[in-house]
């Protein structure tokens, strides 16, 4: 049996577009048929269930009982792959709880496959969250990642300074999201349907939807440019599954 993997997303800043990173994630593990489950923990009402109901609960990671719906069930379930959604604010809390449950322990005995993606902000207070994190991160991959989904602009006023934060975790990985038109954006967030389905032009329970078509193409340009920056870092491999032909119209 596979080891189990995890994959958290979050920042300790809000509004940096981490759901619509995990939600690029559950797709990109989807159409690879990498089996998936996910947990948000915008409790109680969840951003991320609203596009992947199916694979979704909700939880306060914030309490022990749901610590353990989450962690006491990795060797328990078919899925391979555990996402976690970290609601704003709550990255260096979320993984303080790790280590103290002997999760950090156990991914860098090599037991958990473990990942962090962190949004990272525009604002030096963003950069801070680096230092703050690296204490967490022996035996995980790292992946430090721009959005640009909101327009935001990271550091090229000065360069210097963020090479200072990023180069103090070893093995850090930079990722780039690309900006998705906004009026693309804004359809696909009123559909409640993964980025998948609104390519494919599904509703969210596979009923034939009418999507603009021009809308379609760019969501599915920028989806091919997110997807292949998970190639880039081999995610399927990171997570311990074996690369298969890929299903774009799930």
């Amino acid at each position: 049996m596979a080891k189990p993997a995890v994959v958290v997303v979050g920042a300790d800043k809000g509004g940096v577009g981490k759901t619509t990173v995990s939600r690029t994630l559950l797709d990109y593990f989807s159409a690879n048929n990498v089996p998936t489950r996910a947990f948000d923990t915008e409790s109680p009402r969840g951003t991320l269930k609203r596009f992947h109901p199916d694979i979704t609960e909700i939880v306060d990671m914030t309490t022990t009982a749901d610590q353990m719906k989450i962690f006491d069930t990795l060797n328990a379930v078919s899925p391979s792959v555990t996402v976690i959604d970290v609601r704003a604010g709550l990255l260096s809390p979320a993984l303080a709880s790790l280590r103290d449950i002997g999760f950090l322990d156990a991914a860098k005995a090599g037991q958990i496959t473990f990942a962090v993606f962190h949004i990272l902000g525009p604002s030096i207070a963003s950069l801070e969250e680096i230092a703050e994190t690296a204490g967490f991160m022996t035996g995980a991959k790292y992946f430090l990642v721009k959005n640009f989904i909101n327009d935001t602009q990271f550091f090229q006023w000065d360069q210097a300074t963020y090479n200072s934060y990023f180069h103090r975790i070893k093995d850090a990985t930079e990722l780039t999201i690309p900006k998705l038109n906004e009026m693309a954006y804004e359809q696909v967030e009123v559909s409640s349907v993964p980025f998948l389905k609104f390519v494919a032009n599904k509703g969210i329970s596979d009923e034939a939807a009418n999507y603009s078509f021009v809308l379609r193409g760019y969501v599915r340009h920028w989806l091919a440019n997110v997807w292949s920056e998970f190639d880039r870092i081999r995610l399927t491999d990171i997570v311990g599954s074996k690369p298969v032909t890929r299903n774009s119209e799930k």
